[in-house]
């Protein structure tokens, strides 16, 4: 089967983009970790790994299998999610499915072992990665004016560490762990909150909201976390349905990886050349003398 790209992460941005290249007839196929700490769990096919159970998201479907069965998967018209946490597992399902495309879209703000040689086109979604050094291109994720644009020489905006304005809220929107141990949440994606309410506990203490709105976000029930750890977020502007949708952030961005996707595959001759069938030699021969 051809047209795999592989995306790496099931977050919500992840997400976002796998869906896209779902509908622009690509086949996307996600590599995740056994225990993923998204938080936008409701617009994630991360879930399908934390609840063991295929996931729609916008009427695509995804869901967890081994590699032998990705091609199967594929040809029922569902994304398959794959469990990849050590980098050999990484490195053996590109060289297995042989992708037109790598996109890492973990948004880690640091680059953890993508490689410009991984696939004849390899995306950096957000900084960590420098377009022509360890990528083809990076695809800019800080809201605002260039969020979605395609960076091909260079790399995105810096990570500020405070996240864009939405509804006149930056910082104040994340819900972060104040101590280390086990969360458990008390409260459910799309609930009202106001301001002070508790959204959980850590090993016994109550993690509290700093804004009125609705909860958007929140990690997985059971996860041990770090001091300083995201929790969810809160978003002020009261909107219920846009928990359980792709988000404008992760739009743009998709877009941004279909771009570049699409462009580096146009700049790339010999692939394009190569991956032409068989029957078409004539054309194959017109194309490489300027036809």
């Amino acid at each position: 089967m051809r047209d795999i790209v592989i995306v790496k992460g099931g977050g919500d941005i992840a997400t976002g983009i796998a869906n896209r290249l779902y509908q622009s007839h690509f086949n996307a196929v996600i590599l995740e970790l056994d225990k993923p700490t998204v938080v936008r769990r409701t617009v994630a096919f991360a879930q399908s790994v934390i609840q063991n159970s295929p996931v729609t998201v916008e009427g695509v479907t995804a869901k967890v299998v081994t590699l032998d069965e990705v091609h199967e998967v594929l040809s029922s018209g569902q994304i398959p999610v794959l469990l990849a946490s050590e980098p050999f597992l990484v490195k053996k399902v590109i060289d297995t499915l042989k992708p037109v495309a790598v996109v890492d879209a973990i948004i880690a703000k640091r680059n953890l072992g993508t490689r410009i040689t991984d696939a004849p086109v390899v995306i950096g979604v957000g900084p960590g990665f420098i377009a022509g050094l360890d990528v083809h291109a990076v695809v800019e994720t800080n809201r605002g004016h260039d969020l979605g644009r395609v960076i091909y020489q260079g790399a995105a905006s810096n990570n500020t560490g405070i996240p864009g304005n939405v509804g006149g809220f930056t910082i104040e929107r994340l819900i972060k762990s104040q101590n280390a141990g086990k969360f458990v949440g008390c409260r459910e994606i799309g609930d009202q909150m106001a301001a002070g309410e508790v959204v959980g506990y850590i090993d016994g203490v109550p993690v509290k909201v700093a804004i009125t709105g609705i909860l958007r976000g929140l990690l997985q029930t059971g996860l041990t976390v770090k001091s300083g750890m995201k929790l969810g977020d809160i978003d002020p502007r009261c909107r219920r349905e846009h928990c359980f949708t792709i988000s404008d952030k992760a739009r743009a961005i998709s877009g941004g990886v279909l771009e570049a996707l699409l462009h580096c595959r146009g700049n790339n001759r010999a692939y394009m050349v190569s991956n032409l069938p068989m029957d078409c030699s004539g054309i194959k021969s017109n194309y490489f003398n300027g036809g």
